[in-house]
């Protein structure tokens, strides 16, 4: 009785185990970086410009160039796959920094290689 126990113990912790290693997971809101890219100008476009395209940023923050220059700067991130197949996920980012104008002085994105 004792080792039917113990086996079923393994095999449900194997079990539950198994299906945690094919786990699809998610995080951020996916977006559409073209949207940005040919809607961007530098210098003109406002913060409220980039709200109606792209949704609330995934994370905000500040910057301080070297020059002394202070920014706003939006983070947006996409990142999804198998907690199983981690090489293969995939992550997205655009960064966006706005002047004390609330206008865009610069931004830098990065796509998955696949």
């Amino acid at each position: 009785m004792r080792n039917i126990l113990r086996t079923l113990t393994l095999l449900t912790l194997v079990m539950g185990l198994a299906g945690c290693a094919a786990t699809a997971f998610q995080v951020g809101k996916d977006f559409d970086q073209n949207t940005f890219a040919v809607r961007v100008e530098r210098g003109k476009t406002t913060q409220s410009d980039v709200l109606g395209w792209m949704g609330s940023p995934s994370g905000t923050g500040i910057r301080v160039d070297t020059d002394g220059k202070r920014y706003t700067v939006w983070t947006y991130y996409f990142a999804h796959g198998q907690l199983s197949e981690l090489s293969d996920a995939r992550l997205k980012t655009l960064e966006i920094k706005f002047d004390q104008n609330s206008l865009v002085q610069g931004y830098a994105w990065s796509t998955p290689n696949r």
